[in-house]
């Protein structure tokens, strides 16, 4: 198998994707070159995850060409693409919890010694220690990856895949789990990379990283490539309309004059949990949008699963419409009215196996099944039927299985489990994260929607501009404190980072 040159070129022509009853892809041309970062965009469906599925090995089209170098190649599998130089760090890391950061780099392509019986763990551990260095990685290589940060991981599949001898590496939304000091160090990086001439493929939802780290990008948009341009020609509008085929405006606009906020809802006082947070008191009132702002590891998401039952809490206390409440389960919680959107979409949020009704229905189950446990499926089907309008959830039926649906529309399966319960607290952990401006967009309708109806709201968010355009007031969090907030017209990209960096 020859393996691609330093300087790489590729070009893919017409490649075309059926899977059943879906055209993924249709005629899709695209070119990379050695040294640069090309991107591609879309929403979620419109073909980005199947283009590089191909590339890597993982589908095989079913028309079209591709060239690296000139010369056509048949990319049949991924182990012919790994020999090839193709790598993909995908969202969910292939690293091996239990194993060091060297056996880890090594796992496939072991050093052995004494007729390859035993493994040589000394050169590993060296050569792991000299390729770190060499991408300014600071972190022991003896280190266990459980032992790592989210971005010390990312660093480490991109570790990984430069002593592979990789020189396309396609990273599909690498910074949706980082800090900003992580996603700077990531930046840094790249452009070591691109030094190289290794050729990257950058998938990302996040526009701003995108004309950070990018020299191309390419728009997809329904399986079709609708334009490729320099990053220095064109702008955030022009590839937001390309990729949802009209204008969206500002999707975090948001009318707060006309808003009368009601009385309190929530109130959380003296809350702790020993080595995680720390006496964390703050309210949520009727038809108010909270935000909660912080550095990942700020015990944002650990203050809420608490309230919703999900896990303990030492002392404080909790009180909900006027109750002192202390759930032991979310069940609890859920039949007081609560629904909890997680952060994990995809570990927490669905079954995905299981269909749209199925997971609709979810946590409805108690209410609309007889003494006995029978289910009544009349009522499963009418509660999916309607949620699924309302939310113009985009699926082939009620049956579809919610894993084949594109991002947003699972977060709309999400949502819509939780709005059959008719909720007045509804707490959403990450609830745009990774999904496309067009999702985004009908996510937030759905919420402005939700707080007009007297729900309220708990809303935890890395993204400034999401927290800043739709929450009433924002606390922030720094290393498991409650450190300030602030009144919507107070509050700025500026103060928040200041406070969640503990300055």
């Amino acid at each position: 198998m020859n393996k691609i040159s330093n300087i790489v070129k590729l070009k893919m022509e017409k490649i075309t994707k059926i899977f059943p009853g879906v055209k993924a892809l249709d005629n899709v041309d695209f070119e990379l070159e050695g040294g640069t970062v090309h991107a591609i965009v879309g929403e979620n469906g419109a073909g980005k995850s199947t283009l590089i599925k191909i590339l890597a090995g993982a589908y095989k089209m079913d028309s079209g060409d591709i060239f690296i170098n000139d010369k056509k190649v048949n990319i049949n599998n991924t182990s012919i693409a790994k020999n090839m130089g193709i790598s993909v760090i995908y969202q969910e890391f292939s690293l091996i919890p239990e194993l060091n950061i060297s056996e880890n780099i090594f796992l496939g392509k072991e050093k052995n010694i004494f007729y390859n019986i035993l493994l040589d763990k000394k050169t590993m551990l060296k050569k792991t220690k000299e390729i770190l260095e060499q991408l300014n990685i600071l972190v022991d290589p003896r280190k266990k990856i459980k032992e790592l940060t989210v971005g010390e991981q990312q660093l480490v599949e991109i570790a990984k895949a430069v002593t592979s001898n990789a020189r396309i590496i396609i990273m599909d939304e690498p910074t949706s789990a980082l800090s900003d000091e992580e996603e700077k160090k990531l930046f840094e990086i790249i452009n070591r990379l691109k030094k190289d001439d290794i050729a990257i493929i950058y998938i990302s939802h996040r526009m701003k990283e995108i004309f950070k780290i990018g020299d191309y990008v390419t728009i997809m948009r329904d399986g079709r490539k609708i334009r490729t341009s320099k990053i220095s020609e064109i702008n955030e509008d022009i590839i937001v309309k390309s990729m949802v085929g009209r204008e969206l405006g500002n999707i975090y606009k948001r009318d707060r004059k006309k808003k009368i906020i009601g009385d309190m809802v929530l109130k959380v006082e003296n809350l702790t949990k020993k080595g995680v947070f720390n006496n964390i008191s703050f309210s949520v009132k009727k038809g108010e949008i909270l935000g909660i702002s912080g550095l990942m590891g700020s015990g944002r998401s650990e203050v809420v699963r608490c309230i919703f039952g999900l896990d303990n809490y030492d002392s404080g206390r909790i009180v909900f419409k006027g109750q002192e409440v202390k759930y032991r389960h979310p069940f609890e919680a859920i039949k007081d009215k609560i629904g909890f959107v997680p952060e994990d979409r995809k570990r927490q949020g669905i079954i995905p196996l299981l269909d749209i009704m199925e997971n609709i229905s979810l946590p409805s189950l108690y209410w609309i099944s007889n003494s006995i446990g029978f289910i009544d499926f009349v009522r499963a089907l009418k509660i999916s039927k309607e949620f699924s309008e309302k939310l113009d959830i985009r699926m082939s039926s009620l049956n579809q299985k919610v894993g084949y649906l594109s991002g947003g529309n699972q977060q709309k399966v999400i949502l819509s489990k939780w709005l059959a319960r008719e909720p007045e607290l509804l707490i959403l952990d990450e609830p745009t994260r990774g999904i496309d401006v067009g999702a985004k967009s009908e996510i937030h309708k759905i919420i402005n929607s939700l707080v007009e109806n007297n729900i309220s709201i708990i809303m935890i968010s890395s993204e400034l501009p999401e927290i800043l355009g739709v929450s009433d007031r924002i606390i922030v969090f720094h290393e498991g404190k409650l450190v300030d907030e602030f009144n919507y017209t107070e509050a700025s990209e500026q103060n928040i980072i200041k406070s969640a960096t503990g300055n």
